[in-house]
């Protein structure tokens, strides 16, 4: 299958370089060379794509994150602006590395509505509803 996709391509470049060149003695335009699915080539992979990969190359390209891929925006933890949690119920169980050397993770519940306090270093998080992609 491979040996006859490169062939054809082969075959093709070549027909184009023989046009070429009979048509350097006419002086005609010559015929600029495609690597599109019509002309037998081989397909790019939006033009490949089904299904979620689509999906997810679509809202690549707009700049969305459906599923949430990308690294998240950082935020400074303070009341004004606190780390976003997203979450598809009225709370959510969240875990806090207080400090950057810490090897304990302190664990609490953030329920919807204000921006709440980790217990133990005091940045601030808040639940923010989030809607599955599908």
């Amino acid at each position: 299958m491979a040996a006859r996709l490169l062939l054809r391509s082969a075959f093709g470049a070549a027909t184009v370089c023989r046009a070429a060149r009979v048509s350097a003695r006419v002086s005609a335009p010559v015929p600029a060379l495609t690597r599109g699915m019509a002309a037998g080539g081989i397909p790019t992979d939006e033009e490949q794509a089904t299904g979620l990969e689509k999906i997810i190359m679509k809202a690549t390209k707009e700049g969305t994150d459906p599923y949430s891929m990308m690294k998240p925006k950082q935020y400074t933890g303070s009341k004004a602006d606190p780390h976003l949690v997203p979450s598809i119920t009225n709370k959510r169980i969240v875990g806090c590395v207080c400090e950057e050397d810490n090897t304990a993770v302190v664990w609490f519940w953030l329920h919807e509505g204000e921006a709440q306090r980790c217990p133990s270093c005091g940045s601030h998080y808040k639940l923010v509803h989030h809607e599955l992609p599908h």
